[in-house]
């Protein structure tokens, strides 16, 4: 590992600690349905991604099958926790290790159930699996810290079985790459503000930070994308017209994106 992305995780790690992302006990075994706390709005956005990747991905293949599932960006394991509870082999992969919200996290799942799912420190620019290995290739909350999206995608469709699914959750969508722009500009803008000391590091490490249809479409041309609209909470649905009204910028989108692999 580069001293630049040992640095990276660390200073990431650290940052994520300050939000409060250190879930344990019964809130880390209720992910993603967190019903309390300061992080329980944001989590109830992506309990509803997770709903409609239960119902539009895992079910229709679940039947009389054990689907292995490429969990990317794990964090501390939650969905690989979800789904092999279901009676799945997952994957949990993910570039941090910490103890935070990292794979360190994961442990406190496998001390109570061990092996119920495996962890890999890995990056998925270079994924450490054969090819056509897994029925799932998700990216859970992790596309828009690709930096190489045609790669990423190339990686995550040459693991993934003839007739498997390639599924990007909980990564923020824009309509136009204008409106992309906007938010990292602003994110920069705001770095000193919400980083401190650590905002120079963080924000040079050339992740895409966003997607659009076009972008995703133009990157992976063997993949043909479909979107589910998800019904999130009514603040989320609402942040538009508030965006427009306070003639802010335009705020992303989550959604579902699926794409089979021929």
């Amino acid at each position: 590992m580069s001293d630049a992305l040992a640095q990276f995780r660390a200073d990431y790690a650290h940052h994520r600690a300050t939000e409060g992302r250190a879930v344990r006990g019964a809130e880390l075994e209720s992910l993603p349905y967190l019903r309390s706390g300061p992080l329980a709005k944001q989590w109830g956005v992506r309990a509803r991604s997770f709903d409609a990747f239960l119902r539009h991905v895992i079910a229709p293949r679940e039947k009389g099958c054990v689907l292995e599932i490429l969990d990317l960006g794990a964090g501390n394991g939650w969905l690989s926790h979800r789904v092999a509870r279901r009676g799945h082999k997952a994957v949990a992969l993910d570039m941090r290790n910490d103890d935070i919200d990292g794979l360190g996290a994961a442990a406190e799942f496998l001390r109570k159930e061990p092996g119920l799912f495996a962890c890999i420190t890995a990056s998925f620019d270079n994924l450490p699996f054969v090819d056509c290995r897994f029925d799932i290739t998700i990216f859970n909350a992790s596309l828009h810290y690709a930096r190489d999206l045609v790669h990423v995608l190339r990686e995550a469709a040459r693991v993934t079985r003839p007739g498997g699914v390639v599924v990007v959750m909980d990564s923020p969508f824009y309509a136009k790459d204008s409106e992309g722009a906007a938010m990292v500009a602003e994110k920069h803008a705001q770095g000193a503000a919400r980083f401190g000391d650590r905002a120079a590091h963080l924000l040079s490490q050339g992740f895409i930070e966003y997607l659009t249809p076009d972008r995703l479409a133009s990157a992976s041309p063997g993949l043909v994308w479909r979107r589910h609209h998800v019904l999130y909470p009514a603040w989320y649905e609402l942040r538009p017209w508030r965006a427009k009204l306070k003639r802010a910028r335009t705020p992303s989108r989550f959604d579902l994106w699926t794409a089979t692999r021929t």
